[in-house]
Formats: structure tokens, C-alpha cells, sequence
């Protein structure tokens, strides 16, 4: 494993990345749909070749295989709306039993209120209470346009690059291929490529295939412990593993706050999120780490500093895909000398 020893190339190194994460940074809302499309690309080029092998043309397979892709999202989203829709109306009659488990919360709240704002009476000046100048931001309405205007060109970017990835195939590696100078790295490049689509794709499907097993698990664990909807919490826990640790995470704490929304007795109330962690334990410890250990074992401290990292750059879209891109970025790493070292230093 070899380590740079000039220092000039450590520090234009550290100024490369510092510049293409600066880059990433300020045009995210173009850079990640392009990444996404990528990431959906390695998924679904399996299926686009396999029609290819039945005759069926490579602009046809590719529409099939993002119309069938979209069509599994907009009916999910479509089959969770009534549930959601009832566990809106039912929340104003669930609040007083919410404020009666967390009564033990409110003289500490309060005390914590009368705090601050003593501390904020005490910073204040006299001529600052007479003058008082309040600065208006962007309406509720302006930054849901705005956010539906992003998200809905994102998708489309998403969508049109996809198709035009799966359509030219393996195109940019034979054009890679075609310019490196020497076979050892005509060689190497195939490999990665090769590797890449390989072992993504295995990890997209099984992470999809274990997300799925959560989700019908939590869904008749809550059905039996009372909740009502099992669709709902099931499709709610099948998204939420997609975010390795902090979904979870999330999961556990709605759990608990519908539990004491559903329930008088606080055993009762805590035994939806305890049976979700259980669940969750299980799998996230124990058979998705037995699947995927030959192909993928990450430095689990570094998928924390990752998925940190990634939601501060993209928000939730850039927590889902922290993990695939260390995943490809340590696949890359391995297979170049000259990052091999930064490669081992990935590795669980």
C-alpha cells in the first residue's frame, strides 16, 4: 500500500477535494439527480440487458424497466395516502393521552422556558425594547412552490438521463476503454466498471429484499399489537431502512410517540417501538450484515461521519446514497494502487 511522500501532492490533493465537494455543495440541485440517475442506472441495468437477450430492443427495455420502477412508487404513495389521511384526523383525539404520558415533562420544560427567557430579558437594552425591527422571509406558499419547482426538475433530469444511460449501455467504458494507453489499464478500468455494476446492483436488490422483510414484519407486529393500518407502519419501516442508522433511529422515536397516542398504559405504548427495535436488530445486526459481509464491510464509524456529511450536503436524498457512494468509492480505491492505502482505511 503505497503512501504519497511528496508533500506537494497531499496538499493539491487536499485542494482537489476540498474544490469538488465545494462544487457538489453549490450545485447540488443538478449534481444530484445526475448521481441518482447513476445509482438507479446500476440497478436497473441487469433487467435492461436481460430483455436485450429476449430480442426486445434497448429503448423499449429501458422504458419498461423505468416505467415499471415508477409505477411501484407512484402506487406505494398512492396506497399510503388513505392510512396517513386517517391517522390525520385521528391525532386531535389522541393528543390528550400524548400530554398525559409526557406530563412528567412539563415542569422541566417550563423551568427551561422561564430560563430563557430570563436570559434573553437580561441581554436585551432598553433601547432595544423600544425599537424593534422584524424581517419578513418567504412565505409558506413561496417555498413550497419553490421546493415542488426543484423537485419536480430534478425528477425530470433524473428520469431523461436514466433513459439515455440505460439506452447507450456500456458505451463510456469502450470509450475509456478505447483512449488508456496501455492493456494493464484497458484491463483495470473493465474491472471496476464491471465490479461496480456487479456488486451494486446485488447490494441494491438484497437491501431492497430485507427493507421489504422489515416492512411486512413491522406491519403485522403492529396489527397485532393494536395499531390499526399495518400498511402504513410497514411502508414507513421499509423506507426508513434505507437510511442505515439514523432511520432507524427515527423509526423508534415515531413508534413511541404513536404507541402513547394509541394507548392509556405506558407499557402498552412502548411496546410498538421495542418490537420495531427488535425487529430492526435483527436484521440490521445480524442477517443483512451475514448477506452482504463478503462484498461490503465498511467502517461503521465512517458510515456515521457519512451519512453526517451527505445530509448536510443534500438533505435526505444525499443520506440515502452516503452509503452507496462509500460503497463505490472503496471498490475504486481497491483496485488503485495508488489509493489502496485510503481503500484499507475504509474497510470494517
Amino acid at each position: 500500500m503505497p503512501l504519497p511522500s511528496d508533500s506537494k501532492t497531499i496538499f493539491l490533493g487536499g485542494l482537489f477535494f476540498l474544490a469538488a465537494f465545494a462544487t457538489l455543495y453549490v450545485a447540488r440541485e443538478i449534481v444530484l439527480p445526475i448521481v441518482l440517475a447513476f445509482i438507479l442506472k446500476l440497478l436497473l441495468q441487469p433487467v435492461v440487458r436481460g430483455l436485450h437477450r429476449l430480442y426486445v430492443p434497448r429503448p423499449i427495455g429501458a422504458l419498461l424497466a423505468i416505467a415499471i420502477l415508477f409505477s411501484a412508487v407512484f402506487g406505494f404513495g398512492t396506497a399510503l395516502s388513505g392510512p396517513a389521511a386517517s391517522w390525520a384526523a385521528k391525532l386531535p383525539t389522541g393528543l390528550p393521552r400524548l400530554e398525559q404520558h409526557l406530563s412528567f415533562l412539563t415542569d422541566p420544560i417550563n423551568a427551561a422556558r422561564q430560563a430563557l427567557q430570563k436570559a434573553e430579558q437580561s441581554t436585551e437594552s432598553p433601547a432595544d425594547k423600544g425599537n424593534t425591527v422584524t424581517v419578513k422571509g418567504p412565505g409558506f406558499a413561496d417555498s413550497l412552490l419553490e421546493g415542488t419547482r426543484i423537485a419536480l426538475g430534478g425528477l425530470l433530469t433524473t428520469v431523461l438521463l436514466l433513459f439515455f444511460l440505460l439506452v447507450s449501455g456500456e458505451m463510456f467504458l469502450r470509450r475509456i476503454v478505447e483512449i488508456l494507453p496501455r492493456f494493464s489499464d484497458k484491463r483495470q478500468a473493465v474491472e471496476i466498471a464491471q465490479t461496480i455494476e456487479h456488486d451494486m446492483s446485488i447490494y441494491l436488490v438484497t437491501i431492497s429484499l430485507m427493507n421489504s422483510a422489515v416492512g411486512v414484519a413491522t406491519g403485522v407486529v403492529m396489527w397485532l399489537c393494536g395499531l390499526g393500518d399495518p400498511v402504513l407502519w410497514g411502508a414507513a419501516a421499509f423506507l426508513l431502512n434505507y437510511v442505515v442508522i439514523l432511520g432507524p433511529t427515527v423509526g423508534v422515536v415515531m413508534f413511541v410517540f404513536v404507541g402513547m397516542l394509541s394507548f392509556d398504559e405506558l407499557g402498552w405504548a412502548l411496546l410498538p417501538a421495542l418490537l420495531y427495535l427488535a425487529i430492526h436488530v435483527t436484521e440490521g445486526e445480524m442477517i443483512t450484515p451475514m448477506l452482504l459481509a463478503k462484498r461490503f464491510t465498511l467502517n461503521p464509524v465512517l458510515i456515521i461521519l457519512s451519512l453526517v456529511f451527505w445530509y448536510w450536503m443534500w438533505g435526505v436524498p444525499g443520506a440515502i446514497l452516503a452509503v452507496p457512494i462509500l460503497a463505490i468509492t472503496k471498490i475504486v480505491c481497491d483496485r488503485i494502487r495508488p489509493l489502496a492505502a485510503f481503500g484499507h482505511f475504509l474497510e470494517g
